[in-house]
């Protein structure tokens, strides 16, 4: 009885890291995957941080944006001006 509730559980908890990689609450909304740069802007604020992504030949690949938050850091990666990744780091 104890094996199928630790699967359960196990699946549960994998369930929930999976769902909050692609969307994440800040004060003034939800960013989520798709959403433009400009719409990051207005509901997370001014980056703490960003990070030019570069590929493996050098040229520019992306933005990285980083919020340090009280609890957790977030991590937004964007290309060609949309969300592609949100990362949560605590």
């Amino acid at each position: 009885m104890r094996t199928p509730l630790a699967i359960f559980l196990a699946l549960a908890l994998c369930g929930a890291a999976w769902a909050a990689d692609y969307s994440v609450r800040f004060d003034h909304g939800v960013v989520t995957l798709g959403d433009s740069a400009g719409t990051v802007a207005r509901k997370a604020g001014k980056p703490d941080r960003t990070v030019q992504l570069e590929n493996a030949f050098g040229g520019a690949n992306g933005e990285r944006w980083e919020y340090h938050l009280p609890e957790k850091q977030v991590n937004i990666v964007l290309r060609d001006g949309k969300v592609v990744d949100i990362e949560e780091v605590r």
